[in-house]
């Protein structure tokens, strides 16, 4: 048995626009991918929250987790996360709780501390809020805790405010990263960690082992449990994973000039005039994305395992055909079958 065996495999997904998609196509495909990796077995499925972003179909993980909650019978739901800085802490712990009433045992609540979004737009979602304009996210964080444990003050003036269901607790949280902050936060919290390494640019061992290094005991967990995010293309051949991966190559080129628009096709990747810059950038951002057959997937998620330590994988697989996608997930989940008798 092998550690890849032993470890649990999970999904992000953000509900992403292809290149001639619409939005409803790729809110729908999300659904119909988490229906898939539920049967396929996988532990959770989380969605993510963006704003103003072409590529991006849904800024709404609290709606979409309903609907995947509801189309699902057994996989963990939740947000990748919820950009706390651009909510109330009130109205978060409201809508959680409702899906934990309504599914109890299968939602997380992920915890961002970005706004999703460029600086125009988080102020618009911010704009009716009593903004500070320096960093509150560990206010906004310690009231959403306080609004599920009723640890408030003795003269706090939220301490007599109920959320409702008030007999119904706020699932587990979850701290999101992709600096060196949120491991060190979560760590000193007791909650969970998720390393964003498919676009950080933190070393993801120092964010990992800092987490474990620095866990401290709490009531929600009484051991760290790291979870990390990776980009991962497989397919029956290495030929087609990289065909497929063109699409991924090509997003992250644009994205890192500021062009946020649709998945393009792999046809268009093969038809796109590179620069010799273009293909060393590519280069470099391949050690975040994992391309390959089964085997050359296998043998880098368990080199991530062995030097990470991660407790659990969450695999995102951005390509533009929707079918390439079930299939990936397919043959990753098939691998730890193939491992377990290894």
């Amino acid at each position: 048995m092998t550690r890849l065996s032993a470890t649990p495999l999970s999904v992000l997904d953000l509900s992403f626009v292809t290149s001639g998609g619409t939005g409803p196509q790729a809110l729908r495909g999300t659904v119909e991918l988490a229906r898939h990796v539920d049967a396929l077995g996988f532990a959770r499925f989380w969605v993510a929250e963006h704003h103003n972003l072409p590529s991006v179909a849904s800024g709404a993980p609290d709606i979409m987790s309903g609907q995947i909650l509801a189309a699902t019978e057994r996989i963990r739901v939740g947000s990748g996360g919820v950009m706390l800085p651009n909510h109330a802490p009130l109205m978060v712990a409201e809508r959680f709780k409702v899906l934990e009433g309504l599914y109890p045992g299968r939602v997380d609540l992920g915890l961002g501390r970005a706004p999703g979004t460029d600086q125009l737009t988080a102020l618009a979602l911010r704009r009716r809020q009593d903004v500070d304009p320096g960093d509150d996210f560990l206010d906004r964080l310690k009231e959403l805790m306080a609004w599920d444990t009723g640890r408030w003050p003795a003269d706090h003036p939220f301490r007599n405010i109920q959320v409702m269901p008030v007999d119904v607790r706020l699932p587990p949280m979850w701290l999101l990263g992709s600096s060196g902050y949120s491991a060190r936060l979560s760590a000193q919290l007791g909650m969970g960690f998720a390393f964003a390494h498919h676009f950080a640019q933190h070393d993801v061992l120092d964010a990992m082992l800092s987490y474990r290094d620095g866990f401290q005991p709490s009531e929600q967990m009484d051991r760290p449990h790291a979870i990390l995010a990776l980009s991962v293309v497989c397919a029956p051949t290495d030929e087609e994973a990289e065909w497929l991966a063109g699409s991924v190559d090509l997003s992250h080129l644009r994205r890192m000039r500021g062009d946020y628009g649709p998945i393009p096709s792999p046809e268009e990747a093969a038809a796109y005039p590179y620069t010799d810059a273009d293909r060393a950038f590519i280069r470099r951002n391949r050690s975040r994305v994992l391309v390959g057959s089964p085997q050359v997937v296998a043998q880098g998620l368990e080199r991530f395992l062995d030097t990470t330590l991660a407790d659990e994988l969450m695999i995102t697989t951005p390509v533009h055909d929707l079918g390439a996608k079930l299939r990936s997930y397919t043959l990753v989940k098939a691998l730890q079958a193939t491992h377990e008798l290894a």
